[in-house]
């Protein structure tokens, strides 16, 4: 069976190829195992540099995401799996409204319109976001709780949910979106998503690079480890069709910590010193759409596939070190 990620070349996206190759198999609609031919990465640009992209199952598509022609290359009738995972980030969106609805909107109406003319309606694993939340939200927010995005991002991952909906609903994709939290924390650099600062407080750091919050020391984030978040995107995967029933969206089990607690978790974890390269600036335009956001998600439905959150904020910087920052 042939798997295409697009986003593949991002961190997220190699992280899922990392396991989809290891894991060596996906379940198909009915449960049954199907052995992975091929991986396949669609980015603007290829990966590069790692040793498991020598793996012969892997291989690269570049370019636009808008064109046409290259999503249909990488689409071959062997497709069974599509993790649709590039989108222009929150920040970004918010800035340019065209770009985001490129993007978040038409590309993937575009590549929903591919999959439908395959031989076989293919899995279809959307990431959403917890940003199509917003207004007046309840300390935890329950899986029924009607979206109401406050922000372009927002309504642009709400609109490819319902496409995905409609589309399943009608047979021609057996599609799932899954509304992710706060990915934290992501090596690299920064982005231009909202969220960007929860990544960069301890990851700056932790490189002896000083970092500004953008936020309100009391601001609370939902949020889960990258690790964490792929492990729950391949459960959302392999469920059957037939547990989502009306529900083509899942709302994933992540932990709430404030900004604050996030700071005093690298305190006990890497020192004072570290610590203290934290400094504050509130950015109005990032606190607006950060706190627009839920604070904190039940995510039954999840939790009843059998995904699960971060036990602590200081488990995920223990993990981070460990991968990522060398000593």
């Amino acid at each position: 069976m042939r798997v295409v990620i697009t986003g593949g070349a991002g961190f997220l996206g190699k992280l899922l190829a990392q396991k989809i190759l290891a894991k060596g198999s996906l379940a198909n609609s009915s449960g049954e195992s199907r052995a992975i031919s091929e991986v396949v990465l669609v980015d603007i640009a290829p990966a590069s540099g790692e040793a498991w992209l020598n793996d012969p199952r892997v291989k690269q598509f570049d370019g636009d995401i808008n064109d046409a022609g290259l999503l249909n290359e990488a689409l071959t009738p062997n497709t069974g799996s599509v993790f649709h995972l590039a989108a222009v980030v929150s920040g970004q969106a918010e800035a340019d409204f065209d770009i985001g609805m490129k993007v978040n909107v038409d590309a993937t109406r575009t590549l929903l319109e591919l999959c439908r003319k395959l031989p076989a309606p293919p899995k279809f694993l959307f990431t959403s976001s917890c940003a199509v939340f917003g207004g007046d939200l309840p300390d935890v927010l329950p899986d029924d709780h009607l979206p109401k995005p406050q922000g372009s991002y927002g309504i642009q991952k709400f609109i490819g949910e319902q496409m995905i909906s409609d589309m399943s609903r009608r047979g021609m994709i057996d599609g799932r979106s899954v509304r992710l939290p706060t990915i934290t924390v992501r090596p690299g650099k920064p982005n231009k998503a909202a969220s960007s600062f929860a990544s960069g407080i301890i990851r700056e750091p932790l490189a002896g690079v000083s970092a500004v919050c953008p936020t309100s020391p009391d601001t609370k984030v939902w949020l889960m480890s990258p690790d964490r978040v792929i492990d729950n995107i391949l459960i959302a995967h392999d469920a059957p069709a037939s547990t989502f029933k009306f529900n083509r969206t899942i709302t994933l089990p992540g932990i709430t910590v404030t900004v604050k607690e996030m700071v005093e978790s690298l305190r006990r974890v890497a020192g004072e010193a570290v610590a203290s390269r934290i400094t504050w600036q509130l950015d109005p335009a990032i606190d607006r759409l950060v706190t627009s956001w839920p604070k904190a998600c039940a995510g039954d439905f999840g939790k009843s596939l059998g995904m699960k959150a971060d036990a602590s904020f200081d488990d995920i910087i223990r993990d981070y070190q460990s991968k990522y920052v060398k000593s």
